[in-house]
């Protein structure tokens, strides 16, 4: 378990050292091809130290690296801010936001999909406006009304991500606690699940809920997020939300057991169209 940007760097340098082996290389005839010393390339490939945008570039050239997408990802991971990719917003609240939010968010802005569980509120890329208020009120004691509103705004500025092209793949399943939770009053909530029904007719979104009938399963550790990306499997990462911070977990063996935990969830919610009917059901009372 690591933080955001060492498991960026772990996963970019293992990526590089398959081209790089992949292009019939040793790490000593990628050095002389760009003029560096071995140890510079044995430190980006273990993950020891970052690598520039530009340096990236010279080694992606070197091992005949010309797919575009693959390209992009990794000057992402890299921390270029030129890559043709979704624009990096949220570095203008650097200020605002907490090291860990930040490193959240751009994952999910890398991402080309995000399977998620939520078993105590509506994921953030799917809550109204009022929701997030309500619920960053609850979640973050003593916030003045100005860095209440940023907050909202950025939650709410995530939710481009659906709307990108290509767009980002959503998967969600909800525990039905998630939908019985009134957070901010009915109103509020009666908007939400309105919000989640029209959410849930999108090409990528894929929305199911687990019914309280469906008693205990795999989920009830907690919530969890994990992020797939394009071209490689090999960058995927799974995401637990802490109180104060996140752990990344990035392990094969660590995603392969996620990964089937959310397919048993899968399995054992609602439809995508039955999920429609439970969400109107509870929206109407029921």
């Amino acid at each position: 378990m690591q933080n955001g940007p060492a498991v960026r760097r772990r996963k970019l340098g293992a990526e590089l050292r398959t081209l790089r082996t992949g292009a019939g290389l040793t790490s000593g005839d990628a050095a002389r091809l760009v003029g560096w010393h071995q140890s510079k390339v044995s430190r980006i490939e273990t993950g020891a130290s970052g690598v520039k945008p530009a340096d990236l570039r010279l080694l992606l050239d070197a091992y005949g690296v010309r797919d575009r997408h693959l390209r992009e990802l990794l000057l992402m991971l890299a921390g270029s801010q030129d890559t043709g990719g979704r624009h990096r917003w949220w570095h203008a609240y650097r200020g605002v936001l907490p090291p860990t939010y930040r490193d959240f968010i751009s994952l999910e802005s890398q991402a080309g999909a995000m399977r998620t569980l939520e078993t105590t509120v509506v994921p953030g890329l799917l809550q109204t406006a009022e929701y997030a208020r309500a619920v960053t009120r609850a979640a973050v004691k003593d916030l003045d009304e100005e860095r209440l509103d940023t907050l909202v705004e950025v939650r709410l500025a995530r939710q481009d991500v659906l709307r990108s092209d290509p767009p980002l793949v959503l998967s969600a399943v909800l525990d039905e606690a998630v939908l019985r939770r009134e957070v901010g009053g009915p109103g509020v909530m009666a908007r939400q699940l309105e919000r989640l029904t029209e959410a849930a007719r999108l090409p990528q979104v894929r929305l199911q809920v687990l019914p309280f009938a469906a008693g205990a399963h795999v989920g009830l550790t907690g919530p969890f997020v994990i992020f797939s990306f394009p071209s490689t499997s090999d960058l995927d990462v799974v995401v637990l939300d802490q109180l104060t911070s996140s752990l990344y977990l990035e392990r094969k063996e660590d995603l392969k057991a996620y990964s089937e935990a959310f397919k048993t969830l899968q399995f054992h919610a609602l439809s995508p169209e039955e999920s429609l009917d439970y969400i109107a059901g509870i929206g109407d009372g029921a």
